[in-house]
């Protein structure tokens, strides 16, 4: 797992295919407005039925988990000067954790396919994103 720096702060994540630890591992700390983890059991693992209970949580700005299921893409991410800082190729099986920074990706090959979570409700993109030009 990659932990990306700026400003003294951890603002994005980057974790590889060949990464994984057997078990339950999170990614992210308690603290952050995403929670991303990873699990890996083997057969007959058995993990207790559960709900969630409606718990008022205040989220103060969106954060987003990607898992690329196929193709490469890069992810640019953006100082507050709007300039790109850091580049990062992603492949399938990878995981990108984005907090506070900007970013933008580029797809890389055809047939790129990628799961994106982030929390909930959306509003609008006028009241969510600041576009950087």
């Amino acid at each position: 797992m990659r932990q990306i720096v700026h400003n003294g702060e951890i603002v994005a994540i980057f974790h590889k295919q060949n990464e994984w630890k057997e078990g339950l591992d999170f990614l992210t700390e308690d603290k952050n407005y995403i929670q991303a983890g990873t699990w890996w059991y083997n057969k007959d693992k058995v993990l207790k039925a559960h709900r969630h209970k409606i718990y008022a949580r205040e989220v103060q700005q969106t954060q987003e988990t990607f898992i690329l299921l196929s193709g490469r893409l890069r992810v640019d991410l953006y100082d507050e000067n709007n300039t790109i800082f850091l580049q990062e190729e992603l492949s399938a099986g990878d995981i990108g954790i984005i907090f506070n920074i900007g970013h933008g990706y580029y797809i890389l090959d055809d047939n790129t396919k990628v799961l994106e979570v982030k929390p909930g409700p959306f509003t609008s993109v006028e009241l969510d994103k600041e576009m950087i030009q």
